[in-house]
């Protein structure tokens, strides 16, 4: 009887160990996730504007109350919205989860297909199809948001929302409740029949407030004093800047943007206003679909699709960059706020960083007598058709060329008997003479190239048969795959892959990781802290450093 009792005793201490054990871990993990990803920020744009900013509750409370990991790269080529987004959430490269860029050749289609483009489904929230005919289809492998659902039979909530179409859908995942993006015809947030069959109410009811007609009201004006700007930044007007495609639009502040209203929200892209749409809808479906409102852990991925559209037009070192990024602190700070209020400050977990960087305009680096230039892939396109001609070869030996990369036509080159080897050596040879040309690498065999190990592996991650080119054509650092006017990235260089990178919240160490991390980096970090599966295509690690 004695030996019974000592038994249940036993029992009964091991059982509410094992159950305190059990609430602790629960405990542990945060009612919300929030992936951030500003798309195109370089790593020193906190540092450069640190001193501008208005308080200390935006990106300076991300730099100073939680993790900052200060060496991270990106792991391949191209670095693009599309890949970049990708690998934040899946913590793969585009070997393996198949977004190669924004767009890409398909070789075994032999059309150009768009990374997010999906024609069985429709458009929700506006009568424009073209740009709700949207679905993650193209994406190869899971996502953070794909594995919390499956943790727990799918009771996790996970919504996608950005300006851009695929800077919402990818991050978002296959299993995600919804995804929402912009329509610039209509003004509205929509999304596609992929999610559900239509908009929900407090969607549309978000719509009907037609928020961009205030916006433009608004207009365009500077955060701080103007000296500021001349002192920090580059002149005001360039001829090397693109501005706004828009003769309604000024060049120089303040931007009157009143014509606009009713006529042209595409606009909304190119000002920081955009960056106000996006956290407004995001209260609202953290308040309408109880993001956070219990114990099960939910995801929000947000994408801040406005500084790259800045960026590109003005270029990095513009006031507008730097006004921008003023105004996107204050939205991140009132953000993080509502978070705090809404959630609870220790119940949520963020982490923020870009999908890419920027290169300076050529005109800006030049002035400035810093290596640059520019080669368009049309140029390029122009050049290798001139090539095969002068040899007496047809111009469809080529079927694309994208983004400095060479689409080679298979189906031909096997019908006039012309190997790979010989057309590889023709392009080589003859591009590697242009001043601006670094080298030609023949993708497949990128690990063989005459380059530094780090740089053929980022060949070698941004590779798929499917839908990669035979050729990537490597400009010299400052070189862009662009215009005279406007910025770009896409390049290995650490101007366009040294990216941001912040952890904040609940189960988050402060303090700085000053060794290298990568982007593929993230996605393990949080499914470690949530102590679920990594997505089937991660190739990251950890970063324990951030970790409690």
């Amino acid at each position: 009887m004695r030996l019974f009792i000592l038994s249940m005793i036993f029992l009964f201490t091991l059982t509410a160990s094992a159950q305190k054990q059990q609430n602790n871990n629960s405990n542990a993990k945060p009612k919300l996730v929030i992936g951030i990803v500003i798309d195109q920020m370089r790593w020193d744009n906190v540092n450069r504007y640190s001193a501008f900013f208005k308080s200390k509750n935006g990106f300076l409370k991300l730099a100073n109350e939680g993790a900052s990991c200060n060496y991270t790269l990106i792991p391949y080529v191209h670095t693009v919205t599309a890949p970049g987004h990708a690998a934040i959430f899946t913590g793969s490269v585009p070997a393996i989860h198949g977004i190669v860029g924004n767009s890409w050749f398909n070789n075994l289609t032999g059309k150009t297909e768009y990374c997010v483009e999906d024609k069985s489904v429709s458009s929700i929230g506006s009568n424009n199809q073209t740009s709700g005919k949207m679905s993650p289809k193209n994406l190869w492998t899971s996502t953070i948001g794909d594995e919390l659902k499956l943790s727990n039979n799918f009771q996790s909530k996970v919504f996608g929302i950005s300006l851009k179409d695929r800077g919402s859908i990818i991050p978002a995942g296959h299993a995600a409740n919804a995804a929402y993006w912009y329509d610039g015809e209509s003004g509205n947030m929509i999304s596609s029949t992929y999610y559900q069959e239509s908009l929900p109410q407090w969607a549309t009811n978000f719509n009907n407030l037609h928020k961009v007609d205030e916006y433009y009201k608004q207009g365009w004006n500077l955060s701080l004093p103007k000296e500021v700007y001349e002192k920090n930044c580059d002149d005001d007007v360039n001829a090397y800047e693109t501005g706004f495609y828009d003769e309604k639009v000024k060049i120089n502040f303040p931007f009157d943007l009143t014509k606009l209203i009713g006529k042209d929200y595409k606009r909304l892209f190119s000002i920081p206003q955009g960056n106000n749409l996006i956290t407004e809808f995001a209260k609202e479906t953290i308040q309408n679909e109880h993001l956070g409102a219990d114990s099960i852990t939910d995801l929000l991925t947000l994408s801040f699709s406005t500084p790259d559209y800045i960026g590109h037009n003005f270029g990095p070192y513009s006031w507008e960059s730097l006004d921008g990024y003023i105004k996107l602190d204050e939205v991140l700070a009132d953000f993080f706020a509502y978070l705090d209020k809404q959630i609870g400050k220790d119940n949520y977990t963020l982490f923020l960083t870009a999908d890419h960087a920027i290169a300076p305009i050529p005109g800006f680096a030049i002035k400035n007598k810093l290596p640059a230039d520019y080669y368009v892939s049309a140029d390029l396109a122009k050049d290798l058709n001139s090539l095969l001609t002068t040899n007496n070869l047809k111009k469809e030996l080529i079927s694309s060329v994208y983004e400095s990369t060479i689409y080679f036509n298979h189906k031909l080159m096997d019908s006039l008997q012309i190997t790979d080897a010989q057309l590889t050596n023709l392009i080589s040879k003859f591009l590697e003479r242009k001043p601006n040309v670094l080298q030609v690498v023949n993708n497949r065999n990128a690990a063989l190239a005459p380059l530094p190990q780090l740089i053929r592996e980022m060949l070698l991650n941004g590779y798929t048969p499917q839908r990669s080119g035979d050729l990537t054509v490597l400009l010299k650092s400052g070189v862009i795959d662009g215009y005279p006017t406007g910025a770009s990235h896409g390049v290995f260089y650490n101007y366009d892959s040294h990216i941001p990178l912040y952890f904040y919240g609940k189960g988050i160490k402060k303090g700085n990781v000053n060794r290298m991390s990568y982007m593929t980096d993230i996605a393990p970090t949080i499914s470690t802290l949530l102590g679920i599966q990594m997505p089937s295509g991660s190739i990251g690690n950890p970063i324990l450093e951030v970790l409690k």
